[in-house]
């Protein structure tokens, strides 16, 4: 009999060989991901948007919209994925995009920059949730194995979001904006030419493969599926190049919507009906179902409102790092590596901790894990006001309470974000978890709609290139003591109702 992907044959450290393959893959997908955002906001201040006077806000307006659709695309991608292309063929067209988008970053021109977020959008929605769901299927189910292998492969992500914003800020600063955007897509390529190898040596045996070989090769308008998702993805570039440049002070002159934009409006329609249909479900359900949805429902705010918080790094926290910091052997852009080297060196502590925790029984359950991380959210923002207290002369403040901030905010997710993923599953009847967990998945879409909201209230007016000293950290200090009051705030009030949200779980802890 032939060996299957299980046998021993064909594993590695005791996981299947595949793990590791996904593992590099990911790894420079994620390098390429987080090497782009970490000069993403500093590149349109500086470059993209430098005669603006609203630069900051248009800034804010555009990373806001692309971060929401970024993560928006997962939910399309992915059915997509189940539905006719599979796991590999939509991981291919996924990274071939997001490396295109990359590159397109390299050209010096406004519409080019457009397209070329537009790129990575589409391209993120093709990849990023179906190469998570490929690692799950190497296991059966009930492979005590599982967890440890994801383990594994987040550790990719990490290393990727650690390294990535070191070598492309460095890159950029000492050559130019372009290499450093280059080099991330050099590394999007290199994480595809990974899991090529590993299809080659048929590490994955026959997982991934379209779901029907017949919807795959069914034609419409004469071209076969497995071809026209393609297409279509590519067409739709340049509409959401338009989305993302809908902002009035992007388009210049007046806008039809204001100072909304149409990224803005699109989510605030699609919240809306997704809070209908909730309604509609919960009336729907059982009690004891109610109960769990509710749940449910109140850990993804909580999530959303903690990734609103936390995805401040890619855009203000950057900014107050670029003209309020007095930075030590680090850049602006290398300072967002800082969380990634955290959640590298506490994952493996905390996860002890619960292991040592539960052992003695007091391991928290999650509501109060959601309250810590939301408590030490806004104590990490806390830090980063106090350090006003410490500026000199021209507005500089030590460097120290940036690395305190990133340290306290990476325990908080650590908290958080690994227990909420499965407690959504957990919480879900069976029949509505695809829907729920696609709404998980949104609630990093709306975090970056707080983001946008954030950063254009901190936004700095100025067409000078060297802004900064103190009336700019004031702004910056009175926004980051009004972020930790809203953060400490959630955070007690779900540690208040812990009991009650702990009743309302029943068994799941």
């Amino acid at each position: 009999m032939a060996d299957s992907p299980m046998t021993n044959q064909n594993e590695l450290f005791g996981h299947p060989k595949g793990l590791f393959y996904l593992f590099f893959a990911e790894l420079w997908e994620r390098f390429s991901f987080y090497g782009m955002r970490a000069l993403l906001t500093l590149y349109m201040v500086q470059e993209i948007f430098k005669a603006l006077v609203e630069r900051d806000t248009a800034t804010a307006v555009v990373y806001a919209s692309y971060g929401s659709l970024v993560y928006a695309s997962t939910v399309i991608g992915g059915s997509v994925s189940d539905k006719i292309l599979g796991m590999r063929s939509s991981i291919f067209l996924g990274g071939i995009l997001m490396a295109i988008g990359h590159f397109v970053l390299a050209i010096e021109n406004d519409i080019a920059f457009f397209l070329a977020l537009a790129l990575i959008v589409v391209g993120n929605g093709f990849f990023k949730p179906n190469i998570s769901t490929f690692v799950g299927s190497l296991y059966e189910d009930g492979d005590p194995r599982k967890d440890s292998g994801f383990t594994i492969f987040y550790m990719g992500i990490n290393i990727g979001g650690w390294v990535a914003p070191l070598l492309c800020g460095w890159l950029a600063v000492a050559y130019g904006w372009h290499y450093g955007f280059g080099l991330a897509g050099i590394g999007m390529l290199t994480g595809l030419i990974f899991f090529w190898s590993g299809i080659k040596k048929n590490v994955f045996g026959d997982k991934g493969l379209p779901p029907n070989p017949e919807v795959y090769e069914k034609k419409i308008l004469g071209i076969p599926q497995k071809t026209f998702v393609p297409i279509v993805a590519v067409l739709t570039t340049p509409l959401i190049a338009y989305f993302l440049s809908s902002y009035k002070a992007i388009a210049g002159g007046e806008s039809i919507l204001g100072d909304e934009t149409l990224v803005g409006l699109l989510f605030k329609i699609i919240g809306v009906t997704v809070l209908v249909y909730m309604g509609y479900i919960m009336y729907k359900a059982k009690l004891d179902e109610r109960k769990k949805l509710f749940m449910a429902v109140l850990i993804t705010f909580f999530m959303t409102l903690f990734w609103g918080f936390h995805e401040l790094s890619g855009s203000v926290i950057t900014l107050f790092a670029s003209r309020n910091v007095d930075l030590i052997f680090f850049n602006a852009s290398q300072t967002n590596s800082f969380n990634s080297m955290f959640i590298i060196i506490l994952a493996i502590p905390i996860s002890l901790l619960w292991g040592y925790l539960s052992k003695k029984k007091l391991n928290p359950r999650t509501p109060y894990k959601f309250g810590l991380g939301l408590v030490l959210a806004g104590v990490s923002f806390y830090i980063l006001a106090m350090s006003g207290g410490s500026a000199n002369e021209d507005g500089m403040v030590p460097m120290y309470y940036l690395l305190a901030m990133y340290f306290i905010i990476s325990v908080g997710e650590l908290f958080m974000s690994p227990v909420g993923l499965s407690k959504i599953t957990d919480l879900s009847p069976k029949r509505i978890v695809a829907f729920m967990m696609g709404i998980w998945f949104l609630s990093s879409a709306y975090a970056f709609q707080i983001v946008g909201f954030i950063s254009k209230e901190l936004a700095i007016e100025s067409t000078d290139a060297n802004v900064g000293g103190l009336e700019t950290l004031q702004v910056y200090i009175d926004g980051f003591s009004l972020i930790a009051k809203y953060s400490i705030g959630a955070g007690l009030v779900v540690l208040l109702f812990g009991p009650l949200m702990k009743k309302l779980m029943g068994n799941i802890h």
